[in-house]
């Protein structure tokens, strides 16, 4: 199997200057992305004329990687989203590849052992709590290696291990080495992954609302009205949500790409999850030694 090397992890140590130039830039193409003020593509002459929102929505899609139902659908909508692959399976470089292609944010959708639910479901190359510290870096780099254009990971299932603080530590001191941020998916609500990435330097980056888990158009349509309810009501700037492909991937597709003209028409800029990693690379953030945000 060919492995791609996601190329900005070539730069051992760049300068936050430099880092955010980097993040500007559209993955390959050396200039902006062509995204409006709603984060749907467009012509950059056009998005200048553009209100300019203050509500912004990080739509993150789980479990590509294995030809799953609605990967089509969702790589074709008509706005950035940030797509998770999970290392390993038949199509995860292809995946990759395909939302780089579109101007998606990639992040490796890394697997990690629950409190409970089928081994099976987990998938290959699994991070498990009972590994040793150099069994835990090993596969972490492993998955990151299988991801082509990944900037970031999050967690696949993972309630069991996302509170472990050793083996957190160790995931997120390989994510630092290699330039990752780490979104937590939140599917353990005593998550020690928001303290463990403050204290080592690396943006602070959290699941807010599932869309599916309910399968049905109508569940993901209530979803994304909390979704702007949590935007509006209570005056945040920003929002992250996790759907999924699959099972009711093309379900969830669906009332993504119904829904997004009415978020749009109420201010809301969808964006990629790197563009809230980019925000917190500031004076009062600092990252940790080694780490280099893409």
């Amino acid at each position: 199997m060919t492995i791609f090397r996601n190329p900005v992890r070539w730069f051992p140590v760049l300068t936050v200057s430099c880092l955010i130039a980097l993040l500007l830039m559209t993955p390959g193409s050396g200039r902006a992305a062509p995204v409006g003020a709603g984060g749907e593509k467009t012509d950059p002459a056009v998005d200048s004329k553009q209100p300019v929102s203050t509500h912004k929505l990080a739509v993150i899609i789980d479990d590509f990687g294995n030809r799953m139902d609605g990967t089509d659908e969702m790589l074709d909508l008509p706005v950035k989203l940030t797509v998770a692959v999970m290392p390993f399976l038949e199509t995860t470089q292809e995946d990759a590849r395909r939302a780089h292609e579109h101007g998606h944010d990639v992040i490796v959708h890394l697997p990690m052992e629950p409190k409970q639910g089928r081994p099976e479901w987990l998938g290959p190359g699994a991070i498990l709590s009972n590994m040793t510290d150099g069994e835990i870096r090993r596969r972490v780099e492993a998955a990151i290696e299988q991801v082509p254009y990944a900037v970031g990971m999050n967690n696949h299932m993972g309630s069991k291990v996302t509170g472990d603080e050793r083996v957190m530590s160790v995931i997120l001191e390989v994510c630092r080495e290699r330039g990752l941020f780490f979104v937590d998916s939140k599917t353990n609500y005593w998550s020690v992954i928001p303290r463990l990435s403050e204290e080592k330097g690396l943006p602070r980056l959290e699941n807010d609302i599932f869309l599916d888990d309910v399968g049905s158009v109508e569940h993901v349509s209530g979803q994304l009205r909390q979704v702007l309810a949590l935007l509006k009501k209570e005056n945040r700037g920003s929002c992250v949500t996790i759907g999924h492909v699959g099972v009711q991937g093309k379900k969830t597709a669906a009332a993504l790409r119904k829904n997004i003209p009415m978020l749009q028409a109420e201010g809301i800029h969808f964006i990629g999850i790197s563009e809230l990693a980019r925000e917190q690379i500031s004076p009062g953030v600092k990252p940790g030694p080694g780490f280099t945000l893409p």
